[in-house]
């Protein structure tokens, strides 16, 4: 079977259109922007929010805590995969509860965090929580997979271990890295915004989307929802270019 060719320009717009479509339909069917705010009641929201200072604030915030979060997550995972990959009594130590971690509900996560912390570190303690066992997991995977041909090899060769990790370790372990963070990446901006919404921290977009709630202003709720998928996509972009380069 071969794959299926990429869409061309022509075609994602067509299927923007589309869905675009779709929205204006189900804005139509609901009758009252209240319950379901339109497209363009929706840009129009985002454009009246856009000069103002509080926006961008929110922006920011949300922004720092949530990439802090991540990371925080991809860095303590990496570590401690490798840790756990050298040492087999560590991994059987951790193993259990990073499986227990990526089964627990991230509601759970949230109430325990508010009560012992505070809204303040909120979000970036449950988007570390989120991204922690898949990114340990997947380190464990890609180290596994190693070729012990080579691994052979540079023992022959008495290889250095600063470059057997680089040139050996290295290339096995950066797709299942890169999967697990293009995975990892939306999880945390959907938890870290859920956690602001339910902690609700100052100058932050889970905050401004509660407040939208409050005085049900739906256009403006659909703005801010807007903006997080904005960020959440052009972060990801970011991300997985530099993990792309780190590879090479």
């Amino acid at each position: 079977m071969k794959p299926a060719k990429s869409t061309s320009p022509l075609g994602r717009l067509l299927i923007a259109l589309f869905w675009l479509g779709v929205w204006q339909a189900a804005s139509m069917l609901a009758a009252k922007p209240v319950l379901f705010a339109s497209p363009l009641d929706t840009v129009k929201a985002l454009w009246a929010l856009l000069p103002t200072g509080g926006y961008w604030l929110s922006v920011l915030g949300s922004l720092g805590r949530i990439s802090l979060g991540f990371f925080l997550g991809l860095l303590q995972g990496l570590l401690l995969g490798i840790a756990a990959f050298r040492f087999a009594w560590l991994k059987a130590l951790v193993s259990p509860l990073l499986t227990m971690m990526k089964t627990v509900p991230v509601a759970s996560f949230i109430i325990l965090i508010l009560v012992w912390f505070g809204s303040g570190p909120l979000a970036v303690i449950v988007a570390l929580l989120i991204v922690l066992p898949q990114i340990y997991f997947s380190t464990l995977s890609g180290l596994d997979s190693t070729d012990p041909g080579l691994l052979e090899m540079s023992a022959v060769f008495r290889v250095s271990a600063l470059r057997r990790a680089w040139w050996i370790y290295r290339p096995a372990l950066m797709p299942y890295l890169t999967g697990a963070c293009a995975s990892a990446l939306g999880m945390s901006w959907k938890a870290g915004i859920a956690a602001e919404v339910i902690g609700t921290p100052l100058r932050s977009i889970g905050e401004q989307m509660y407040l939208a709630k409050v005085y049900m202003a739906t256009a403006e709720l659909f703005a801010w929802t807007l903006t997080v998928i904005l960020l959440s996509s052009l972060f990801e972009k970011l991300v997985l270019r530099l993990l792309k380069e780190v590879g090479k």
